[in-house]
């Protein structure tokens, strides 16, 4: 473990992105095969491959205090570090003292994080976190707290450990980067696609079922025209006002997963008996919206989110908040990855997976109804209790080469209570996580951002004794630092902020009284009247009259908006 720590401490000195790869391949060569297999997921920043459902479920307070009761330190100690680096990991390095003795192996961590996962109950887990700080050296404990906490912070992205593999075992990116990236995407594990290129069987690596792939992301547009400028024809779908979903199906058996890769199926119970009877492997790209099946139209975000993190759904709540999911893609069917082939392909073999299965719905809007704006869908089916039946329906698509119709379009869209468009090239290949111009998204509303909670305070009034005042901060992607922006305190329910509460309680890095700073994986979407220029912020922005449209649990907080997106938001005002 000491080698992994001081070869994460070089490649957290240098900013030079080869620099870092060549840190971290020079290491994984020097390991042994086993070794280096861990290696890679902790230089990824995760305890476990990403396939694995497996979880520490250690909080930052468990932290803050096992490292306060093995340092010695007091909280006003503790504190003052925390304030020095903002970072619980690099604390732990600095308060724990070295002592005789300690010292721990790579795969004794391993082995370590795999009992304390196991363990049941925060007592047991405390005390399994506890021994493990106290045989580390305070730089190996320092980088134990980071993967423990998923926060590595060295300017090493899961990108770069392809590199550092691609370059460790093969002599040359050419070719190799590739397969390496190929590999790691089907297989959810980089440990065990280093293993695969150690042994030269990267060509050898399978789909790996109920792994969810990265989400394919769009770009906004301002204009119909814009729209159009990228690409010579378009396939358009509505944008409806739900949560992006996975689904993967295999043998019968069918989960879906959010755009965070959580799994989300105990949610939505309702979902996988209609696509459990699909003749072959596949995995489905989409959107689960609450769903009215009278007027054949989605419903709003909010009550869709009623449905949200349960794990037991009444039969009530699958009565009045029925879902549907909208299918608009396929990755992978018939035992082939399809994310290379354009989206005109794509669509002709979704429609083919589709058709095998009588319990999805497939629709239409007419041309009457496209042109007088009417609300709700046409359905091929046999009738109402087919509608209650089916929960599954292939997204309808149109074809538009002029503005004048998107726009025809658009309104439309938002007539069916929908947030707008999705413009998508036909020629354009499936990118796991990627954003670019192939896919573009049309709103019209007032600028809102998607920001990560970094602070959270008490109410006053009725909101005391919860934490109803979040400050939120947004990416400065050249220095990988979250950077404040504002703070916001409406626009969530009691229920909410009353579950938040007790998230951000479990969740504190330092509690300041009145004022604790958490952990920064909570993201709200934010909606403000403008923006201004001002030194109150780290940013270097402040939002006027700012207040939360919604949580968004189905985002990670890598995918929270950047400063880039600020200052073309600024810009765009003037």
């Amino acid at each position: 473990m000491r080698k992994f720590a001081e070869s994460c401490e070089a490649i957290a000195a240098t900013t030079r992105k080869l620099q870092k790869t060549a840190i971290a391949a020079d290491y994984l060569k020097s390991r042994s095969t086993d070794e280096a297999v861990v290696s890679a997921v902790f230089l990824s920043g995760r305890a476990f491959p990403a396939w694995e459902e497996t979880t520490l479920q250690v909080g930052g307070s468990l932290l803050w205090r096992v490292v306060a009761e093995i340092s010695g330190k007091d909280e006003a100690a503790l504190t003052a570090a925390y304030r020095k680096h903002g970072d619980l990991g690099a604390v732990a390095g600095e308060v724990l003292e070295a002592r005789t003795g300690q010292g721990l192996g790579l795969l004794d961590v391993s082995e370590a994080f795999r009992e304390i996962a196991a363990a049941r109950g925060p007592a047991a887990k405390t005390g399994l976190v506890r021994d493990l700080l106290a045989r580390a050296t305070p730089l190996e404990a320092k980088y134990i707290v980071k993967i423990v906490t998923g926060d590595l912070r060295i300017g090493l992205k899961e990108s770069m450990v392809e590199e550092a593999i691609a370059k460790a075992y093969g002599g040359t990116l050419a070719g190799l980067l590739k397969q390496v990236q190929r590999a790691n995407m089907l297989l959810g594990d980089i440990g065990e696609t280093l293993r695969m290129a150690l042994e030269g069987k990267l060509a050898e690596a399978k789909m790996r079922m109920f792994h969810p792939l990265g989400f394919m992301l769009a770009s906004p547009i301002e204009s119909a025209e814009e729209g159009l400028s990228y690409f010579a024809e378009a396939a358009v779908e509505d944008k409806y006002d739900g949560i992006r979903a996975q689904a993967h199906v295999s043998e019968g058996e069918v989960k879906f997963f959010s755009r965070t890769r959580d799994e989300i199926t105990e949610s939505f119970p309702e979902l996988p008996n209609a696509l459990a009877g699909l003749p072959q492997d596949a995995i489905l790209d989409g959107e689960i919206v609450a769903w009215d099946y009278a007027e054949g139209r989605a419903r709003r975000f909010s009550v869709l989110q009623q449905r949200l993190g349960r794990k037991k759904v009444s039969e009530r709540m699958l009565r009045e908040i029925a879902v549907a999911y909208l299918v608009f893609d396929v990755l992978y069917a018939g035992g082939e990855l399809l994310i290379d082939r354009p989206l005109r392909e794509r669509g002709r073999v979704l429609d083919e997976v589709l058709a095998a299965e009588r319990k999805i719905i497939h629709h239409r809007v007419t041309e009457s109804q496209r042109k007088t704006k009417q609300r709700n869908l046409v359905f091929d089916d046999e009738g109402p209790k087919a509608l209650e039946a089916a929960h599954i329906i292939r997204a309808p698509v149109f074809r538009v080469t002029a503005p004048d119709d998107l726009e025809e379009l658009f309104a439309a869209a938002q007539e069916r209570g929908n947030e707008g468009l999705m413009i998508k090239d036909l020629e354009s290949a499936y990118t796991p996580g990627k954003r670019g111009k192939s896919w573009l998204k049309m709103k019209r509303e007032l600028a809102t951002l998607d920001v990560v909670v970094t602070a959270v305070e008490y109410g006053h009034g009725k909101r005391v004794g919860v934490l109803s005042d979040y400050t939120f901060a947004v990416w400065d992607e050249g220095k990988d630092r979250l950077v404040n922006l504002g703070k916001a305190y409406s626009g969530l329910t009691d229920v909410e902020i009353a579950e938040m509460t007790q998230w951000f309680l479990e969740h504190t890095i330092e509690d300041q009284g009145f004022r604790r700073t958490v952990e920064p994986k909570i993201v709200l979407e934010v909606a403000f009247n403008n923006m201004m220029r001002s030194d109150r912020h780290d940013s270097g922005y402040a939002l006027r009259f700012p207040r939360i449209v919604r949580l968004r649990p189905d985002k990670s907080a890598e995918e929270a908006d950047g400063i880039e997106r600020v200052k073309q938001i600024f810009r765009g005002q003037s």
